[in-house]
């Protein structure tokens, strides 16, 4: 029977939600008590980070098994320096104190999924020769400063959509969409106006949907998987008739951070506003949004106060539109009102940069302006 009981890890907290980023230390103690006096080969912590995917694809004749692994890091301190010959360890409770440090870099934040998962371990092992080791593994919560957001996502983001009708159905419908901005954190709520002119001959109805989006990726090979975190639908929209609707659009606050500096693994998130069209592909207008964690996400913006005017991607079978035509009236009165909220928010992003010390040396000029308006 091993002398060795009670073996166990205590960290020091160095935030409230116990996580570890890159450069941070990792300090704490390990204890275990000998009933006996005991030769012991080593003791050591031991720190390290690594991803992993793996899937089996289904195919003819035979199945594949699809795999990667990736190491971040790994880092290792002796608490009792390793001994073939081994260290006398008197009856008693011991106690080592630790200092582990984690390298700097890019390095994702801790993940779990269907088909893989990024895991941060730290162990500590009381070896012992010809004896099998005593050991306690436990995970550790990393989040990575890796940030994918950049000020601009801060602004009100906007675009459009118009799609002809086919078949029976004759006309067209139009969607220009705004979100207050494209970046948040778990558990804030997003503010989406849209504004819809539906010149068709057929009823429609205007949706909302905020998508999660995991891709795991082994060589050539993909396997990802789409989330409905939050949807929404909104009244029916007659023919030949206009509308404005608004969507208050909650964050689940258990929501994953986007991720987008791991190789094989990446989570994205996509906030759709889309009409339903009965036997037609579904007009939707896209905005990409960066979910970062609570302690690494910038100052809250405004909400949206409604759709700006622009260009947005061309679709197949939908074409972009500025919206000079058919949605004019709605549209009056709020181009001007809107320009000055992107520009408000874009001068507010140029202090943040002032105040931090980084951005172009035009931005410094923007910023010293809004400053001296605050």
């Amino acid at each position: 029977m091993s002398p060795i009981k009670n073996l166990n890890v205590t960290f020091e907290t160095i935030s409230d939600n116990s996580s570890y980023s890159e450069g941070d230390i990792i300090v704490g103690t390990v204890s275990f008590r000998l009933t006996k006096e005991a030769k012991v080969k080593s003791v050591y912590v031991k720190a390290k980070g690594d991803a992993n995917v793996e899937w089996t694809e289904v195919g003819v004749p035979v199945e594949r098994l699809q795999s990667a692994h990736r190491r971040y890091f790994k880092v290792k301190e002796y608490l009792v320096a390793e001994n073939d010959e081994g260290t006398v360890l008197p009856k008693r409770v011991h106690i080592f104190k630790f200092r582990l440090k984690i390298p700097e870099g890019r390095m994702p934040s801790s993940f779990k999924g269907k088909h893989g998962n990024i895991v941060y371990t730290f162990e500590a092992k009381v070896s012992r020769s010809w004896r099998l080791p005593s050991k306690v593994l436990k995970e550790i919560n990393f989040v990575s400063k890796s940030c994918p957001h950049t000020p601009q996502m801060m602004c009100p983001q906007s675009s459009s959509v118009r799609k002809k009708m086919n078949g029976i159905s004759k006309g067209q419908v139009q969607i220009c969409a705004t979100i207050n901005r494209g970046v948040c954190s778990p558990g804030e709520t997003l503010s989406v106006v849209a504004k819809i002119c539906n010149s068709s001959s057929r009823n429609t109805r205007l949706k909302f949907k905020l998508q999660q989006v995991t891709v795991y990726s082994c060589q050539d090979n993909t396997n990802s998987s789409k989330e409905t975190l939050f949807k929404m639908v909104g009244e029916t929209i007659r023919p030949n008739s206009e509308q404005t609707a608004s969507c208050q659009l909650k964050v689940p606050s258990d929501a994953i951070p986007t991720l987008h500096n791991c190789e094989i693994i990446s989570v994205e998130y996509y906030i759709k506003v889309y009409l339903d069209v009965s036997f037609a592909l579904d007009p939707e207008v896209v905005f990409p949004l960066v979910i970062l964690p609570p302690k690494f996400a910038p100052a809250q913006s405004r909400e949206a106060v409604g759709p700006e005017t622009v260009d947005s991607p061309a679709y197949s079978e939908f074409t972009s539109s500025t919206f000079t035509t058919g949605l004019d009236p709605i549209l009056t009165g709020l181009q001007k009102e809107l320009k000055e909220v992107e520009c408000h928010w874009a001068n507010a992003a140029h202090a943040h940069l002032y105040r931090n010390g980084v951005g172009t040396k035009r931005a410094r000029l923007s910023a010293t302006t809004t400053l001296e308006n605050v």
